[in-house]
């Protein structure tokens, strides 16, 4: 079951980042911090390729498809979370718009992007939630050795970059982002403190 673990640790570890970029939002509408858009924009540059161009193809191939083969629970719930992963472009570039429209020195570009990265956590939040709490149980309870065979190896061979790992497509070393983000927000961020929750 290495690859249910490694779905956990990945939704931790962006539960973390999206609790530490909403914490950054908060501190710049304060006053307390000036915005460093490099940062913010490296971050959302993560979030896409990553969470949107591995994370979530991975579970549909890996998890999703063979959990329909072994079983017809959970079928309106897949079928939600694989057009939600369908529409993960849409959501990237919303932000990106929103971000683009901060960086230019809109008079509501703070607004704007504030309000653009609070939807992006939201669904966040709602799509890992509806993962642990409806998916993965049917998929320990049906999964085959070979379906965690398969699962296993799929899910290690693309591994997280913020574990320091450069992608390969992209060339960016996101650990030395990851760091930077999190020496500028609280402690703790919300990695390995549970499910992602509200403040």
């Amino acid at each position: 079951m290495e690859a249910m673990r490694i779905i956990m640790d990945e939704h931790q570890a962006l539960a973390g980042i999206i609790h530490a970029v909403r914490h950054l939002i908060k501190e710049i509408g304060a006053g307390r911090l000036q915005p460093d858009f490099a940062l913010l924009q490296a971050m959302v540059h993560y979030l896409d390729a990553y969470p949107e161009k591995r994370h979530h193809p991975r579970e549909d191939r890996y998890l999703f498809a063979a959990l329909r083969r072994r079983t017809g629970e959970g079928a309106a719930v897949l079928a939600r979370l694989e057009d939600e992963h369908a529409h993960g472009d849409a959501r990237i570039k919303a932000l990106e718009a929103a971000l683009a429209h901060y960086v230019a020195g809109a008079p509501d570009g703070f607004e704007g992007f504030a309000q653009a990265f609070a939807n992006f956590a939201e669904f966040y939040r709602n799509h890992m939630l509806l993962e642990e709490r409806e998916i993965l149980p049917l998929v320990k309870k049906h999964f085959t050795a070979e379906d965690w065979a398969a699962a296993d190896a799929g899910f290690a061979d693309s591994p997280d970059p913020l574990g320091g790992v450069r992608g390969a497509d992209t060339h960016e070393d996101f650990q030395r982002i990851f760091s930077k983000l999190v020496a500028a927000a609280p402690a703790p961020i919300g990695l390995g403190a549970g499910p992602y929750r509200e403040d």
